[in-house]
């Protein structure tokens, strides 16, 4: 029997697989060193859409909505660049805010709220701020302090981009992807010169 209890989802971009295993790396030795294991919960991603409840019985409402968003957008340029920090609790990969990675994020918040009323009012007041979290929640004050000591000077550098929109959905306390959409629309070139 499906349940009709509401379901957490989050719309996310993931960056290419071998990005994803080395902060997958990170994310491991935070665990290993500094007791927090929260951000394995999750693959690598660059949050869109923050967690949402979601009839599991209309998730295919959703990826209708998702997929056919995806295929009329390009791939996602994505630069990481560094580390930073929200103190006392979440060291993360710094994300730049590329022109094309905050009209991404700003037109699916807009359509998701008007096609399907899926808002975060938490994020009206505040302004997109992209970012790969390698350590949050379960991390502790005095590890944090340690953990971001080691990390706040090295250095990190990725060009890439995002060819899917990801959706994830919570179960068994942990975030699975449910739902890849790929990104089809081609990016434009620039004209050539005339003669």
């Amino acid at each position: 029997m499906i349940s009709t209890e509401p379901t957490l989802y989050f719309i996310a971009l993931l960056p290419p697989e071998a990005i994803q295993e080395e902060v997958t790396g990170y994310k491991q030795h935070f665990a290993e060193n500094y007791q927090t294991r929260q951000a394995l919960k999750s693959p690598p991603h660059v949050t869109l859409q923050p967690p949402f409840e979601w009839e599991v019985q209309k998730q295919g409402l959703l990826e209708e909505f998702l997929r056919g968003f995806a295929e009329v957008r390009a791939p996602v340029p994505m630069v990481l660049s560094g580390f930073g920090s929200f103190p006392p609790r979440v060291v993360y990969i710094n994300v730049k805010k590329t022109p094309e990675l905050l009209l991404f994020q700003s037109e699916l918040a807009t359509d998701l709220n008007s096609s399907l009323g899926i808002y975060d009012p938490k994020s009206k007041g505040r302004s997109f701020s992209p970012h790969m979290t390698i350590a949050f929640k379960d991390l502790r004050r005095h590890h944090f302090n340690m953990g971001w000591a080691e990390f706040k000077d090295r250095e990190l550098y990725y060009e890439c981009s995002s060819s899917h929109l990801t959706l994830l959905v919570f179960q068994d306390r942990r975030w699975h992807i449910c739902g890849q959409f790929p990104l089809k629309a081609q990016v434009a070139q620039p004209l050539a010169e005339p003669n």
